[in-house]
């Protein structure tokens, strides 16, 4: 009877709601306006070759000679990201930080006697380089016994993520990681109280069928691309929210952690443009996972590679050929006959996310042409289409669920 009173309040509960009315809270408008992210894994397994530990090594291997956040985290930023998530304790269990509620971590390691913090450097590296700072703490653990008894294993988690929370400064994103964890039981309510208690501005991620509470969700693959049509007001669990889409994909094809002579795997240019397109512009954020090596460096090709992903977005987005106020139609003159091959368009998403469909059109010579036409935009859709000489562009909204507010709109040549 319980069960199906729940289940009937919660089917009124998301009849009474209206899509269109769902908003953001002010974090996430912020969580989205950052675009791009990094999502770092080092632990033991950097050392073993291995991406799934069993929760079995040695803390002894764990000895990065020349680790260096500032490293990191200038690549990052090179790459354009606004803020960095670090692995703090990934499925084998092994924590990078000095942890009070159990031995396997770096203070048993031979990295600095003992006596390191690889989130505290991370962490402090961030903050002097003007990142947010996020942490994922997994919540399957291959070492800990306790991973056995669910309450004694809440326990520990909701300890070790206070630890974290209370330790380390504002944090901007909270990951849970849903791998591994089929059949067992968390006490998700208790996590997302101890989160809003310590952090109450931090965001939590978690897939749509992991956790319910989140206030971001999985994109639902690991190669980096985001659905044509992407909402951020989803159904979940019967009641709508917004939870904006987090696509995460590592630098190296099939590696989060670093692997030894795995380079031929790092993405290229050309993929990671390609990538960047399905998600930031389509929408959702993007998250590039990268790796330090067992020196504790990111490697100098992927430092390379990050270098170059940066310099490209910023060459083809940096400087608009023109742009125009919010409108619709909006019409936007250009300075004569230029080429032309993109258009960015983004809703006020404090007002909510309102378009279905668009087109853009492009004056060429005396007649309109369309050049592109495509579904949801929300925080950022970037349409690209086939080069054009045009004199004008133009920009429709051909459907909505309510009352469309749009951002100035811009216009780009990428083979400038």
């Amino acid at each position: 009877m319980r069960r199906t009173l729940a289940f009937v309040l919660c089917l009124c509960a998301a009849q009474a709601q209206n899509f269109a009315d769902i908003r953001p809270s002010p974090q996430q408008i912020a969580w989205q306006e950052m675009e791009i992210g990094v999502l770092v894994h080092f632990g033991t397994n950097t050392f073993l070759d291995r991406e799934w530990g069993d929760g079995t090594a040695d803390p002894a291997v764990f000895h990065p000679a020349q680790l260096d956040a500032e490293q990191w985290v200038r690549a990052a930023k090179a790459a354009g990201a606004k803020y960095l998530i670090l692995v703090a304790k990934h499925h084998d269990g092994f924590c990078l930080w000095p942890s009070r509620h159990t031995d396997y971590s770096v203070k048993r390691s031979p990295w600095k006697q003992g006596k390191g913090d690889v989130v505290r450097e991370v962490e402090q590296a961030c903050r002097r380089h003007g990142l947010a700072f996020g942490i994922y703490l997994s919540p399957w653990d291959r070492h800990d016994a306790r991973y056995a008894d669910n309450r004694k294993y809440d326990d520990y988690y909701v300890a070790q993520m206070t630890e974290l929370a209370t330790q380390y400064g504002p944090l901007a994103e909270f990951w849970l990681d849903g791998a591994g964890s089929e059949g067992h039981v968390y006490d998700f309510v208790r996590y997302v109280r101890t989160m809003r208690t310590y952090q109450p501005n931090a965001l939590l991620f978690a897939s749509l069928d992991f956790m319910p509470y989140a206030d971001i969700r999985w994109v639902g693959n690991e190669s980096g691309f985001a659905h044509e049509e992407n909402w951020n007001v989803v159904d979940n669990y019967g009641i709508l929210r917004w939870r904006p889409a987090e696509a995460d994909t590592p630098l190296r094809h099939g590696h989060w952690f670093w692997h030894p002579n795995s380079e031929k795997r790092l993405k290229t240019l050309e993929e990671l443009m390609e990538i960047y397109h399905k998600t930031v512009g389509r929408g959702a954020q993007l998250v590039l996972g990268i790796a330090p090596d067992d020196r504790g460096l990111l490697p100098e090709a992927d430092v390379k590679r990050l270098e170059e992903f940066g310099a490209e977005v910023r060459r083809l987005y940096g400087k608009p050929l023109a742009t125009a106020p919010a409108a619709n139609p909006a019409s936007i003159v250009l300075p004569g006959a230029r080429r032309v091959d993109r258009v960015v368009l983004q809703e006020d998403l404090a007002h909510g996310q309102m378009v279905r469909r668009f087109r853009v059109e492009a004056r060429a010579g005396e007649r309109w042409v369309e050049v592109a036409r495509g579904t949801t935009i929300g925080h950022k859709r970037i349409a690209v289409f086939e080069p054009v000489n045009a004199t004008a562009v133009r920009v429709e909204v051909e459907a909505a669920i309510g009352q469309v507010r749009l951002k100035p709109i811009a216009v780009y040549d990428g083979g400038r």
